[in-house]
């Protein structure tokens, strides 16, 4: 019989989770991590593990936990087509900075280096995507590797670990082991750093702030809320980073992304001092790197970021601060520059501007999709998370719907289809009490379709928006440009979304006019389970500012 103060290392994997504070597991079960599955039996109700369909929709639904709480979203998964699957989760994580931990069932150690069934060294193929990736060869050192895991995840730049789990070693037997809860290392701004910030801003004319990437909490937005507002700053975002900052506010000018406002765009460029804190100012924001002139901008650039690998990086900045949102926002709002008085005309400016971009635009077809965005700012809660994969159909999202609370936008950085559904019921298993909204295009929706199956089974009451014009939109609009009237690979043949909904028990309605929407999204709020409303989009209305017949006509 085995010594009763000895336990297994699934047991000791579990308890070092529970130990760093991890309340939720997304994953798919598998055979090479029975013995955690095991350990996870007896811990339900302090560490619940969310089943889900596909190993995707799991990275990504633990990526999106990480996004809302600023914790490691944990993920399991099983070796080899389980991971690659999977991976998808880490490169969103890993280009979102995002803190996440993998934790991959591998290969026994007897088996290493014969190509086993499903074997992979995870070490070479995950370190493109990964801040962190390890081996745990030996049970007694589990809570060494994932105090680590915990750590590295949160400290710096944030972003994804994964480590590899022998079958055998979850089985062994250890002792149990002691664990610290984590504490993330995070970058503080010196008093050297604030004096140049100061001087730098003290001699603007034409200052812009710029808002973005991770790290930011409730308590670092309104910090950063009352900076701009007592001092006149125009202020935009980053790429999807659109709920850094309350939009109905009035120092509130936009977003810097994929159809930026060109007067925004112009604003920037004539800016004096670009005031950056948070965002990598990467391929998106930057237009592909033509907003901004590479690698010294026209523009004075402040730019502050927690990783200090990522300053200079592609942009050479004047000022260059390693620092977190959540240790410099606070320090920022006790600061009043010189000339802040002769902002104030710029921000009104700014904001004209930006309430005249998201006023209420046409599109071809019976369906007006500016207008549904503008019927939802008025009829859903303050608090309401809206989630999105990658599509043409987002641009209408990023566009016309204002993010007012943080966090409440779940959108990949990275561009990847199929996030938006899954990362829309984890957080409303994160948040039962918060309305979420789902945004998919068919393509994009089609990718994750199965989960539907896991917001039913946990009563995750999420609305999925279906925008239906049977076709990869993005790239047909790519196509048309380039070569017009010549359609290859981009149409679609779908299901009725509204019966496939239906099969899994969930309220379903159909949108074809613009005025059907309203009474559809008002049932589905009040149906108390999931619901799916499909919104048949005319194919010619590619884009907010782009129709098929133009770019053809072109």
């Amino acid at each position: 019989m085995a010594d009763n103060h000895m336990i297994t290392g699934g047991k000791a994997l579990i308890d070092a989770l529970l130990a760093n504070g991890a309340k939720k597991a997304f994953g798919v079960p598998g055979e090479s991590y029975l013995a955690a599955l095991d350990a996870l039996h007896d811990v339900q109700g302090e560490l619940d593990f969310v089943i889900c369909r596909h190993e995707a929709s799991a990275a990504n639904m633990a990526e999106a936990y990480g996004k809302l709480t600023g914790e490691p979203g944990i993920c399991f998964v099983t070796r080899g087509p389980g991971t690659t699957h999977a991976t998808i989760g880490l490169h969103t994580a890993f280009q979102d900075s995002t803190p996440m931990i993998m934790l991959i069932g591998q290969v026994a150690a007897d088996q290493v280096e014969r190509e086993a069934f499903q074997e992979i060294d995870y070490r070479r193929f995950l370190s493109e995507v990964t801040k962190w990736t390890a081996e745990i060869n030996d049970a007694s050192r589990i809570a060494e590797y994932i105090g680590r895991a915990f750590r590295v995840a949160t400290s710096g730049r944030p972003g994804p670990v994964a480590l590899a789990l022998p079958e055998d070693m979850l089985r062994d037997l250890c002792a149990p082991q002691n664990s610290i809860p984590y504490t993330p290392s995070l970058s503080h701004p010196g008093q050297a750093d604030l004096d140049q910030l100061k001087s730098l801003m003290d001699k603007a004319e034409r200052p812009l702030l710029m808002l973005g990437g991770s790290g930011w909490d409730k308590a670092s937005v309104a910090s950063i809320q009352s900076f701009a507002e007592n001092n006149n700053l125009p202020v935009c975002v980053s790429f999807r980073c659109q709920d850094r900052f309350d939009n109905n506010h009035p120092n509130y000018a936009g977003d810097m992304g994929i159809g930026a406002n060109p007067k925004l765009i112009k604003r920037m460029q004539e800016a004096d001092v670009l005031l950056v804190l948070g965002p990598r100012l990467g391929e998106m924001t930057t237009g592909g790197y033509e907003r901004l002139n590479v690698p010294v901008p026209d523009q004075t650039l402040i730019h502050i970021h927690q990783g200090a690998e990522e300053l200079g990086r592609v942009y050479q900045p004047d000022l260059a601060i390693n620092a977190s949102p959540k240790t410099f926002a606070p320090v920022l709002a006790t600061i009043s520059f010189e000339n802040k008085s002769n902002w104030a005309g710029r921000v009104k400016e700014a904001r004209t501007e930006f309430e005249a971009w998201t006023a209420s635009t046409d599109n071809p077809g019976d369906v007006k999709v500016a207008a549904l965005y503008e019927y939802m700012r008025s009829a859903l809660p303050e608090d309401a998370i809206l989630c999105n994969g990658a599509g043409n159909y987002a641009a209408w999202l990023h566009r016309f719907h204002r993010y007012q609370t943080f966090p409440s936008q779940l959108a990949p950085t990275s561009g990847a289809m199929g996030y938006g559904v899954p990362a829309a019921i984890a957080a409303k298993i994160t948040h039962p009490d918060r309305t979420v909204i789902a945004c998919a295009g068919d393509g994009c929706f089609m990718m994750s379709a199965m989960e539907l199956a896991t917001a039913a089974q946990y009563n995750a009451n999420v609305i999925f928006l279906v925008f239906n014009n049977s076709m990869f939109g993005t790239i047909r609009m790519h196509q048309e440009r380039d070569y017009p009237a010549r359609v290859s690979g981009t149409e679609l043949e779908n299901p009725d979304f509204v019966k496939l909904a239906e099969s899994f028990g969930m309220f379903a309605d159909r949108v074809e006019k613009t005025d059907q929407f309203a009474p559809a999204l008002e049932a589905a709020m009040k149906a108390n389970r999931p619901a799916l409303i499909e919104i048949i989009i005319d194919p010619d209305a590619i884009a907010p500012t782009a129709t098929i017949s133009g770019l053809r006509s072109q």
